[in-house]
């Protein structure tokens, strides 16, 4: 489509050749006056548009019913709307705030407005693990790799959440070392099991807090 500036029209524009003994001699283009369409186009779209927003809010109204979340207060809506946008996306999120914001509220409504709503939501307070037990907590072991551990090992937490959510909550309190291994299995896509040498692939999308 092109605009004839001169008449302010929109045109759309064939081009044809013209042969004079099998050699292309010159060429001649035909214009069809698409004005009328082009701006119903524009209007379509604004239009869409209008009913893509109105239908936004109508879905954040819903899922605060469903929530039973009370406030009205506008910036809050703005969050939650920011919220389910991103869900159907599968980026990895940070939630910040103080404790007895809501932060829960947010990781559920993420996890249950995502493609993996039907898949597992697992929650892990890293405050409340002990230092030498996150490892274990986060990628399990296998059976027999060190003096204590259970028969059959034990499936960690990325494992429990595959396909689904694993929402870390007070990740501030987990030791540097183990989230530079937790980077690397948001990176990687896997997960290195306490005594088993190969690694195991997982797709879970993480939520921290």
């Amino acid at each position: 489509h092109h605009v004839v500036k001169s008449v302010n029209k929109n045109v759309s524009m064939r081009m044809y050749p013209i042969f004079r003994h099998g050699k292309i001699a010159g060429a001649f283009s035909v214009f069809r006056d698409v004005t009328e369409l082009h701006a119903l186009g524009q209007e379509v779209k604004r239009i869409t548009g209008v009913a893509e927003e109105f239908i936004s809010q109508v879905q954040v109204k819903n899922e605060l019913e469903r929530l039973q979340v009370v406030s009205r207060d506008p910036g809050y809506m703005n969050l939650i709307s920011q919220a389910m946008t991103v869900a159907r996306t599968d980026a990895t999120i940070l939630i910040r705030g103080e404790n007895g914001v809501g932060k829960e509220v947010f990781t559920r409504l993420i996890h249950n407005n995502s493609l993996r709503r039907e898949k597992p939501f697992i929650t892990v307070n890293c405050a409340a693990i002990p230092e030498n037990l996150i490892e274990s907590e986060l990628f399990g072991y296998e059976e027999g790799s060190f003096t204590g551990a259970k028969r059959g090992g034990k499936i960690g937490k990325f494992q429990l959440a595959q396909g689904g959510t694993l929402f870390l909550d007070e990740i501030g309190d987990m030791p540097l070392t183990m989230q530079t291994k937790l980077l690397r299995v948001l990176q990687e896509g896997e997960i290195e099991k306490i005594g088993r040498e190969a690694n195991i692939p997982v797709d879970v999308r993480g939520i921290a807090a």
